[in-house]
């Protein structure tokens, strides 16, 4: 491992945790960069990257504590709504879940780079931007509430999610995307990819705690925590903040700031 992580940039991969996570624009990708322009690099560091999602996981449990407990009650009384949240978050897991398990030692030699990370900024931007601007001439509002998130649409948004696992395309623009495709106005879709998160990055990030434990221990306990606290009160402020930008605006502004930061990355890596 070359760098060397202490509390100060803990901290500061902590606040780009927590902004990028949930935002449509990669915080994997925005972590790979930061790491690199930081001078940081190895198993160790890459691994610290996945952990610091535990945070931005604690906060989604936070914001939706009164949702999540409602839905909770209703599963135990076999309520048609809470079945069905269930049964869509079941089905948006799986095929992530599987892709992820198969090809994670293929995706960590291969992509976690700046090249393969400004290739999906650039391509992502791209796609919603389009789709963004196709929505709105057909004046495509959705349809608003988690009861529309139907199994067929969550497993739609699944197979979404599948493309995230390529760092830079961001697990928030592929699932909140396809639920657009699917039908479901953006701000449900974004509800949806927000809860969807739970078990894919807690799953994630506890497979990734396991496989790297050795690698871990060299960055120490202590940066973990901060880089964990800092990403959770970041990711809780972000997450309000995005739900009820999404229920005035649309995503443009973020497809075109990936496409302005994939640009940048090309023209640093080819100095």
């Amino acid at each position: 491992m070359t760098g060397r992580v202490n509390p100060l940039v803990a901290a500061i991969l902590g606040v780009v945790e927590g902004v990028t996570e949930y935002l449509p624009v990669s915080s994997t990708g925005h972590l790979i960069l930061a790491s690199r322009w930081l001078g940081l690099e190895g198993e160790g560091v890459d691994a610290f990257d996945v952990v610091i999602q535990l945070g931005a996981i604690l906060a989604v449990l936070v914001h939706f504590r009164a949702l999540l407990w409602d839905k909770a009650k209703g599963l135990l009384v076999g309520r048609r709504d809470s079945v069905l949240l269930l049964t869509a978050l079941v089905l948006g897991f799986i095929p992530a879940a599987v892709v992820g398990v198969l090809l994670r030692t293929k995706i960590k030699s291969l992509l976690f780079g700046e090249w393969p990370v400004a290739f999906a900024l650039v391509v992502g931007g791209i796609v919603m931007v389009i789709v963004e601007v196709v929505r709105k001439k057909r004046g495509a509002v959705g349809l608003s509430g988690l009861e529309h998130v139907t199994p067929k649409r969550a497993f739609y948004i699944g197979l979404g999610q599948c493309v995230s696992l390529w760092p830079g395309s961001s697990r928030s623009m592929c699932t909140i995307v396809a639920g657009q495709l699917s039908g479901l106005s953006t701000a449900t879709a974004a509800e949806f990819s927000f809860l969807l998160g739970l078990p894919t990055l807690g799953a994630a990030t506890l497979y990734e705690m396991y496989k790297s434990r050795e690698a871990l221990s060299g960055i120490g306990t202590g940066n973990v925590a901060i880089g964990f606290g800092v990403s959770f009160l970041v990711a809780w402020a972000v997450i309000a903040a995005f739900v009820a930008y999404l229920k005035r605006f649309g995503l443009l502004p973020f497809g075109l700031y990936r496409i302005a930061l994939g640009a940048i990355v090309f023209l640093v890596a080819l100095r």
